[in-house]
């Protein structure tokens, strides 16, 4: 192929790629045009028509843009469809490897041309061997990919399972949680003590952490890209008192894990709706985005806040309630909800329902913590 073609090919795709500029990261256009085949970018296109979420498609694409990246510097060839064992096999090798073995075994972990190949091309930033969940993630992008090429790969293979446990054994890192801590019932109380000044940014704060933690710990990007219109009205929930709580539905679309099987809605009742509907008419707000940025001189903007806000409000109230900040993020925010789900005694199947869980093994091992801490035979003593 003559440097002419290979330029037009490079050319046409990042052409292809401004049509899904919506959703890819378009400052690497040039970059990913380079990288990406041409069923790479019909496969991207197929994804945005089904209605695949925008952050999954984006660490899908920064994946698979570095999965095309090593195989041209390990092999000097793109990605084979399916990919055999042994490539596999060289990718966790090539990632997961114990730094003090290299500086007495140069041969150790990925070779010295592959690592400057990548760097020099921007691919690979870090020093020191891959964590676990990176190369487990980017293994299922390239397993789901091959699938939705009507393909079978070799990533159940034992040999394969059996390197990564090894591998990871050897390393003896610790599991890391997204969120050092859980953000619990009374942790999401004193961040929500932090809003009560009563300007526009307390009132949309705490409908944020509100919203967030009663409707199941929603995720990020969830909370910053709800719209008015998939807030529903419903009858008042009547205790056995009497009281009469307000109540709202949330249609949450197509998420993260949704397989268009079931639909996709969470139901909050009473003080998270009062604090929704606070914000709301403070903010004028009728359609559009719930949730949006407040500038420095008080003005609501018409656009989205953006998933990483809601980061930012949760260790900006965590700061403002004398926590330390790096303790929590806004994943805290689903962990939190289902530990103090069990903390409640709250059965595990009716909580898994609210934060949309699929696995009862990941759901449940949130219950099993809670309650280790607190049963009888963690204070025998």
């Amino acid at each position: 192929m003559t440097d002419r073609t290979a330029s037009d090919i490079v050319s046409r795709r990042a052409i292809e790629l401004d049509t899904l500029a919506a959703v890819l990261p378009i400052e690497r256009r040039d970059e990913l045009a380079e990288l990406l085949t041409d069923q790479d970018v019909e496969t991207l296109r197929h994804l945005v028509n089904e209605g695949m979420g925008a952050n999954s498609l984006r660490a899908l694409t920064s994946d698979l843009s570095y999965l095309q990246a090593w195989a041209l510097a390990a092999t000097g060839s793109a990605l084979p469809w399916p990919a055999p064992e042994a490539l596999l096999l060289k990718f966790v090798a090539h990632h997961l490897w114990l730094p003090e073995k290299r500086e007495t075994d140069p041969n150790h972990g990925m070779p010295a041309d592959v690592e400057l190949n990548l760097r020099d091309g921007g691919c690979l930033r870090m020093t020191g061997p891959h964590s676990p969940s990176t190369v487990r993630r980017r293994l299922a992008h390239w397993s789901t990919l091959t699938k939705w090429r009507g393909l079978e790969g070799a990533f159940a293979s034992p040999a394969l399972k059996s390197a990564i446990r090894l591998a990871v054994r050897a390393a003896g890192r610790p599991r890391q949680r997204k969120s050092r801590k859980a953000l619990t019932g009374d942790v999401v109380a004193r961040l929500i003590a932090t809003c009560a000044g009563g300007s526009l940014r307390d009132l949309r704060d705490r409908a944020v952490l509100m919203v967030a933690f009663g409707s199941g710990g929603r995720r990020r990007s969830e909370i910053a890209s709800l719209r008015y219109d998939q807030i529903a009205r419903l009858d008042p929930v009547e205790l056995e008192d009497g009281t009469k709580l307000p109540s709202i539905s949330i249609d949450l679309g197509r998420t993260k894990t949704s397989d268009g099987s079931r639909e996709e809605i969470v139901f909050l009742t009473g003080a998270p709706v009062d604090a929704l509907d606070a914000w709301l008419a403070a903010a004028k707000i009728q359609k559009g985005s719930v949730f949006r940025a407040i500038d420095q001189w008080g003005n609501i903007s018409r656009r989205a806040i953006d998933a990483q806000s809601i980061n930012a409000i949760v260790k900006q109230r965590a700061e403002s309630a004398g926590l330390e900040p790096s303790d929590y993020s806004a994943h805290g925010l689903r962990s939190g909800f289902l530990t103090e789900a069990a903390l409640r005694n709250v059965s595990l199947l009716e909580a898994m329902d609210q934060p949309r869980h699929r696995s009862m093994q990941q759901a449940g091992s949130y219950y099993n913590d809670a309650r280790r801490k607190t049963g009888l035979a963690a204070r025998l003593l």
